[in-house]
C-alpha cells in the first residue's frame, strides 16, 4: 500500500483519490490557506463540497498547518494546486520534500519571462525549489483528457502521465491505472504540457460558437445550428497546437491523441472558460463577461494572456513569424486587449486546408 501526500484540494486532485483507492492506496490531502472550508467539510462529513460526493476510505485531510504532519514518512507528492499557485506551491514543497522523493503535478499553463520565452508549468514549480534537492528529485504531471467528477465516479477515463523518466512514469501508472482510468505515458514532457496549456485556450474559443446563437436569438438545440463555426475553430486549433510543438520543442505528433486533440475536446465541452468564451461570443467584451463571472477561476484566460503576449514579443524579435498561431493571437485580441470577437478566417489553415 502506497500513500500520496496532496499540497492542495481541488476537485481534480480530489477525485483522483478514487483511482488511487480503488487500487488499494491511500492520499492525504492538505488544503491550501483557500481551501481551510474544504478540508473542514471533508473532516467532518467525508464529502468534498465542491465534487458533492465522499472521497474513498483512505483519504485523510489536513489544513496547511499539519502540512508537514501529512508529508511524514511519505516519497509520493502531488502538487494539487491550480496554474495561479504554482510558484506559491513551489515554495511550501521546499521546506516539505526530501531527497529521493516523486512529485506529480496537475496544474496546466505557461509562464512567460520578459522576451516572451515560454515555460511549462512543472519546471516554474522545481525552479522554486533548491537546486541540491531538485537535482534529487523526480517530476512528472497527469495531462487530460478528463473532467474530475467522472473520475470520482468511476467513468470511462483516458489519460497521459508524462515526465522525462519513463520508469518512474511507469511507477506512477501502476498506482492509477484501473479498469475505469487508464493511463498511458508519454517522455514528450514540454509537448505534452505545452497541449495542455494551449487547450484551455481554444476551448475558450470554442464557446463562441454557441454564443453566436445567443446574440441570433437562437437555442443550440435549434434545427441548425454552430457546429461548421466549431469545427473550424477546431481545426486550426489543431494546426497551431502542431505549430507549437514546433516553437517549444515537442514532438510533432504529440497533439493528435490525448494531450492534444483529445483534452481540447472534452475541454471543449464546458466549464468555465467555454461559458465565458460563450458570453464573449455573445457579443459582450471580456471585461464584460468577466464581471458576469466573480470568484470563477479563469485558467483557460489567464493563459491566453501569457502565451498571446509571449507571442507578440517573439513576432517583435523575429522568433516566430507574424502568420503563425492566428488563432491563438485573436483570442489574445479578445481577452488581453478587450477587443470584439471577429475571427480571422481566410488567415487559417494555409492554401489547402490542411495547414500547410
Amino acid at each position: 500500500m502506497a500513500t500520496i501526500a496532496v499540497l492542495g484540494a481541488g476537485i481534480m486532485a480530489s477525485a483522483l483519490a478514487t483511482p488511487l483507492a480503488d487500487n488499494g492506496h491511500q492520499m492525504r490531502l492538505v488544503g491550501t490557506h483557500l481551501d481551510r472550508d474544504i478540508i473542514d467539510s471533508i473532516k467532518s462529513t467525508g464529502v468534498h463540497p465542491n465534487l458533492g460526493l465522499k472521497l474513498p476510505e483512505g483519504t485523510t485531510a489536513h489544513q496547511l498547518e499539519e502540512a508537514a504532519e501529512a508529508f511524514e514518512g511519505v516519497d509520493l507528492v502531488m502538487s494539487g494546486v491550480n496554474s495561479f499557485g504554482v510558484r506559491w506551491a513551489g515554495e511550501q514543497l521546499a521546506s516539505l520534500l526530501r531527497p529521493g522523493m516523486h512529485v506529480i503535478a496537475l496544474a496546466k499553463g505557461m509562464e512567460a519571462d520578459d522576451e516572451g520565452n515560454l515555460t511549462i508549468l512543472p519546471r516554474v514549480l522545481a525552479n522554486q525549489i533548491p537546486e541540491d534537492l531538485r537535482s534529487q528529485l523526480t517530476f512528472s504531471a497527469i495531462a487530460g483528457p478528463s473532467i474530475a467528477g467522472e473520475v470520482a465516479v468511476h467513468r470511462h477515463t483516458a489519460v497521459v502521465f508524462t515526465g522525462e523518466n519513463a520508469e518512474v512514469l511507469e511507477m506512477w501508472r501502476g498506482l492509477f491505472a484501473t479498469e475505469h482510468y487508464h493511463v498511458w505515458t508519454n517522455t514528450d514532457f514540454v509537448g505534452v504540457e505545452v497541449c495542455a496549456a494551449t487547450k484551455n485556450c481554444y476551448a475558450f474559443g470554442a464557446g463562441f460558437m454557441s454564443g453566436i446563437l445567443d446574440a441570433m436569438g437562437e437555442a443550440a438545440g435549434d434545427r441548425y445550428v454552430n457546429f461548421n463555426y466549431g469545427a473550424a475553430l477546431f481545426g486550426q486549433a489543431s494546426i497551431e497546437m502542431i505549430q507549437f510543438m514546433d516553437l517549444m520543442g515537442g514532438k510533432p505528433t504529440t497533439p493528435l491523441g490525448l494531450p492534444g486533440i483529445g483534452d481540447c475536446f472534452v475541454t471543449s465541452m464546458g466549464g468555465r472558460n467555454v461559458k465565458c468564451g460563450r458570453l464573449v461570443g455573445s457579443g459582450l467584451s471580456f471585461s464584460e463577461a468577466r464581471a458576469q463571472m466573480p470568484g470563477v477561476t479563469l485558467e483557460g484566460a489567464a493563459a491566453i494572456k501569457v502565451i498571446g503576449e509571449a507571442l507578440v514579443k517573439q513576432t517583435e524579435r523575429g522568433a516566430v513569424a507574424p502568420e503563425k498561431f492566428p488563432l491563438l493571437r485573436h483570442l489574445y485580441e479578445v481577452v488581453g486587449l478587450d477587443q470584439a470577437v471577429n475571427v480571422p478566417w481566410d488567415t487559417f489553415f494555409g492554401s489547402n486546408g490542411s495547414g500547410e
